[in-house]
């Protein structure tokens, strides 16, 4: 582990620290942005935190900033050192509340199931950190929300590795569906790629359509002319 390395994870676990509850609960999200797919989110509460569990989460990142090898690895750690939860939310239920409120309740769930694995009564010691500027919604416990959290928080960094992985995977398993949208390697992303297969080949049941609104606007604009 190097001086870079140590700092920053240091940084992550002081930071979870700092907020002075016992149990201590991050939740992060992945596939807001997709137009394809449904929205994940994560939630971490790590209940023992020693010196070797931070040497082998060193590299522990906002999930962005890693690469796919350096995810996997923090993904089987993070899943045996935590008590945690993943939930998705699936397309028809993106349409019907949009993707915000879609992502929320993934959180919300997410929480609410490690809470329970935690098995703890007193609100007082439970805090849950949301990645992003919004509260969980209809949420009963303590929250604080934490712009930039997967860069802040070790909890927060945690889950999203969790959301990200295990949407790539979702991903990587509906492309095999529909391989003509390359799924495997955009993530349901609009890049010109998947744009161009849409186009020759329509939506799947696996599309939001309220995503594509404005690219069928344009070419229905285009087709005039």
């Amino acid at each position: 582990m190097n001086t870079i390395e140590t700092s920053h994870i240091i940084k992550l676990f002081e930071f979870d620290k700092s907020q002075g509850k016992k149990f201590l609960i991050g939740t992060d999200e992945a596939g807001r942005g997709p137009a394809a797919g449904g929205v994940f989110a994560s939630a971490v509460y790590f209940p023992i935190i020693t010196d070797e569990l931070i040497e082998n989460l060193s590299i522990l990142n906002d999930s962005k900033q890693l690469s796919k090898k350096k995810r996997e690895v923090l993904y089987d750690i993070i899943k045996k050192e935590t008590i945690n939860s993943t939930i998705c939310i699936e397309v028809k239920e993106i349409e019907e509340i949009n993707i915000l409120n879609a992502s929320l309740k993934a959180m919300k769930l997410a929480v609410e199931d490690v809470i329970s694995q935690i098995n703890h009564q007193d609100k007082k010691e439970i805090l849950t950190l949301v990645d992003g500027n919004k509260f969980i919604k209809d949420f009963k416990y303590p929250q604080k929300w934490v712009i930039k959290g997967d860069s802040t928080s070790a909890s927060i960094a945690a889950a999203s590795i969790l959301a990200k992985v295990s949407r790539d995977r979702y991903m990587e398993e509906l492309d095999t569906k529909h391989p003509q949208y390359n799924w495997a390697k955009n993530a349901g992303y609009l890049t010109k790629e998947h744009l161009a297969a849409i186009d020759k080949y329509g939506l799947t049941e696996f599309h939001r359509p309220s995503f594509l609104k404005k690219h069928f606007d344009k070419q229905e604009q285009l087709s005039l002319f």
